[in-house]
């Protein structure tokens, strides 16, 4: 039912568009009384789009605001997941592990103190 009335909606909007820009730019528009004139004739012509406007523009915003309403009902409101608030802000505060060295040489050198010589010797100041 959404999708017809959105299409419908669609169509309607298209043809309020070309109706719209299919007239002259004189001025006037929807404040011009009515004449006697035929269809035929140009003020007609000028009557019959000033009318064209007035009911497309008219059911255009009626349209509107039942779908708005027909939407609000159809997809009421819902809950927010608040499931990863808690996940995401202990991530982000605990740091990352390190992975050990294999060779213990480079974790003494990384960590800034100086590792025991190979041979056993006192290291060098």
């Amino acid at each position: 039912m959404l999708t017809f009335l959105l299409v419908v909606h669609a169509i309607i909007a298209a043809a309020l568009v070309a109706v719209i820009l299919m007239q002259r730019s004189e001025g006037g528009g929807l404040t011009s009384g009515s004449n006697a004139g035929g269809l035929m004739s140009a003020r007609g012509a000028a009557d019959f789009m000033t009318r064209a406007t007035t009911i497309l523009a008219s059911l255009f915003v009626l349209l509107s605001i039942g779908l708005a309403a027909l939407a609000s009902v159809t997809h009421g409101p819902s809950d927010i997941d608040t499931s990863l608030v808690g996940k995401t802000a202990t991530t982000q505060s605990q740091p990352a592990p390190q992975p050990a060295p294999a060779d213990p040489l480079a974790a003494a050198a990384a960590q800034g103190s100086e590792a025991p010589a190979a041979n056993g010797a006192a290291p060098a100041n």
